[in-house]
């Protein structure tokens, strides 16, 4: 295989890794943002994070694989983009923390303040978790100050400006309506329906920000870079985005969740599309950029990657599938089934 063939190559499989972890971190943050909102007794929180209680730990290891990959397959890109976002990531890795933590220990005790506190928490390390994580891949799209030394020369604030900020309100509102809809499929009884009420109104304002996010992105993005036509891809994120509003409107969770998961995929497959062969834009000049071409490792590196990807990658994704499969059914909040 060419050396070049094997750039494009880690970037598309770089670009999968995001694609699975928003996909499937997504509904897992949105259940834990809503955690404390949508229950009102313990049986109801208990059930909730019971839904993705088999799996959330699952999910969060695509983070890790594509930080990993990164890493492997393009070491000037992982040293710019975590020295640069460095304060941003270590927020973002305190909110995991505070999750994992709450995730283990809410059951320690039985008293209601103690259990209250920790679901808090759980809310909150979602919440931090994905409006980070939107802010910088917001960023990422719209080009970060970097010099011909391919460091950055921003700072946390540099991020936190508008647009970064609009990305980020955008992930969240979109994760908590991927929440609620896997939560449909998954509860069942009273709290199975105010679920589908709540995700009525969260459809909404998920929409205006996307809309808004999705107006932003062309005028700084594809026309500020001399593109009129974006291409079918960002358009059929937006159209299966406003789709999903009539399927949750009937009640139809299994199609309202294969549309927002769809937007979900289809906006990253956009965001890599619009930076390609990009990996990191630079604001100070275009010269100084990172592509797949001069931030990737070697063609010996890459060559071997590919090897242990080819064996371990399908063997890792029957696994994972055989535990969504294994943990299908609907979750009662029934004391008597539920475990804690």
């Amino acid at each position: 295989m060419s050396y070049e063939f094997l750039q494009i190559l880690w970037f598309i499989l770089i670009a999968v890794l995001w694609i699975g972890f928003f996909f499937l971190e997504g509904f897992d943050f949105g259940v834990g943002m809503l955690l404390p909102f949508l229950g009102k007794k313990d049986e109801e929180r208990r059930a909730i994070i019971n839904s993705i209680g088999s799996v959330w730990d699952g999910n969060e290891v695509w983070l890790l694989t594509a930080g990993g990959a990164t890493f492997a397959a393009f070491p000037h890109w992982y040293a710019t983009m975590f020295s640069g976002f460095y304060l941003a990531l270590f927020l973002l890795l305190i909110g995991l923390i505070i999750r994992g933590v709450s995730f283990e220990y809410r059951s320690k005790d039985s008293a209601p303040a103690w259990r209250n506190r920790f679901d808090w928490m759980i809310a909150i390390g979602s919440f931090l978790a994905a409006l980070l994580l939107g802010a910088a891949f917001a960023n990422l799209a719209r080009g970060v100050p970097i010099d011909g030394n391919k460091m950055f020369t921003g700072n946390l604030f540099t991020l936190l400006n508008p647009y970064g900020l609009l990305g980020g309100l955008t992930t969240v509102a979109i994760f908590l309506l991927h929440g609620a809809n896997f939560l449909g499929l998954k509860l069942e009884g009273e709290l199975r329906e105010r679920v589908n009420a709540f995700a009525k109104k969260l459809w909404i304002g998920a929409s205006v920000l996307y809309v808004a996010l999705g107006v932003f992105t062309y005028v700084a993005g594809f026309w500020a870079r001399g593109v009129v036509n974006p291409g079918i891809i960002p358009i059929a994120a937006v159209a299966v985005l406003l789709v999903a509003g009539y399927f949750i409107n009937q009640k139809m969770e299994g199609w309202a969740f294969i549309m927002v998961a769809l937007n979900i995929v289809l906006t990253q497959v956009t965001f890599f599309s619009m930076t390609f062969p990009n990996v990191m834009l630079s604001t100070t000049n275009p010269a100084y950029s990172l592509t797949i071409y001069n931030a990737s490792s070697s063609q010996y590196t890459l060559t071997v990657m590919s090897i242990v990807a080819l064996i371990f990658v399908p063997i890792v994704l029957a696994y994972q599938g055989w535990t969504y499969y294994m943990f299908r059914k609907r979750i009662s909040t029934d004391k008597k089934t539920l475990v804690y």
